[in-house]
């Protein structure tokens, strides 16, 4: 740093040295002065008076005797590195990228649920049953029927062709017959008695009352008799010993028809309240009392 003098020598005249062209004046109140940057050409501060910049002695380069010379690189010694083996190594895993806002991941397309042909054309037939045991055969529309079954008309379509190929279906009681006359003789009142109440209770849909409507059919009507007949009671007097079979076989399904009235149609409060197996106990001897006198 370059400081002025205050005051001249002793019998010398005071006199202010010139700042040179790389020094500034302090200004006022300043403890130091500040540098300004060199000018191009300007003589040199450092250098010698009346010397300039280009005059100036150039740095001698650097002493490199000593310095450790650096050849090439010996990598006789260095270990190989051949085509990388990547058969034991794991699959890369797929780049998580940041789901935009509002994008949707694909999904897997499923496959549309397949329904049991067997298991809908049941449901089918007992949605039919139940209406032509409660409305005439000619109010009874298909969608009825879909809307029952818990399926579309065109698959009522599908399964039957028409209307008249499923009635002719449910006015047989080919299947109901089967399921009703399954258990031994000596037991076959209370299976009856039980299977009637159970199919109003537990499958909607009474496995015989559907005759009683026969005269709402018409001419479907006699064709619902005719099956009544041959497939009912007629094969279940052919299963009883003893005179007056046809007789006592009548009498037995009416007392089951009786009961069927009572508990889907006329809904008695008092037989709809008691239990299922009180009803049984009550009904089973009468009814068996015809198969087996």
């Amino acid at each position: 740093m370059t400081t002025w003098p205050a005051t001249a020598p002793t019998g010398s005249p005071t006199q202010a040295t010139p700042p040179t062209a790389h020094e500034v004046p302090p200004a006022h109140g300043d403890a130091e002065t500040t540098t300004a940057p060199p000018t191009p050409g300007a003589p040199n501060a450092s250098a010698a008076p009346g010397t300039t910049a280009a005059d100036a002695p150039a740095p001698s380069p650097a002493d490199t005797r000593d310095a450790p010379a650096f050849g090439p690189v010996d990598t006789r010694d260095a270990p190989a590195f051949g085509p990388v083996d990547t058969r034991d190594a794991p699959a890369p895993r797929p780049r998580d990228t940041p789901r935009s806002p509002g994008r949707r991941e694909p999904q897997e397309a499923r496959p549309p649920a397949r329904r049991d042909a067997e298991v809908t054309k049941a449901a089918i037939l007992r949605a039919a049953r139940h209406l032509l045991a409660r409305h005439a055969h000619a109010d009874i529309t298909l969608k009825a029927v879909a809307d029952r079954a818990g399926v579309s008309p065109p698959l009522i379509l599908k399964y039957f062709g028409n209307k008249e190929t499923l009635f002719s279906q449910v006015m047989s009681f080919e299947t109901d017959a089967e399921a009703l006359l399954d258990a031994p003789l000596e037991r076959l009142g209370r299976h009856m008695v039980r299977h009637v109440l159970v199919s109003q209770t537990e499958h909607g849909a009474d496995p015989l009352l559907r005759i009683v409507f026969a005269p709402l059919h018409g001419e479907q009507g006699d064709i619902l008799r005719a099956n009544f007949r041959t497939q009912v009671g007629d094969r279940l007097a052919a299963r009883l010993s003893g005179p007056d079979a046809g007789l006592r076989a009548e009498l037995a399904v009416g007392t089951l028809l009786g009961l069927g009235v009572m508990f889907g149609i006329a809904r008695g409060t008092h037989l709809r309240a008691a239990e299922l197996d009180e009803i049984v106990d009550r009904c089973a001897p009468v009814v068996q009392a015809q198969l087996t006198p």
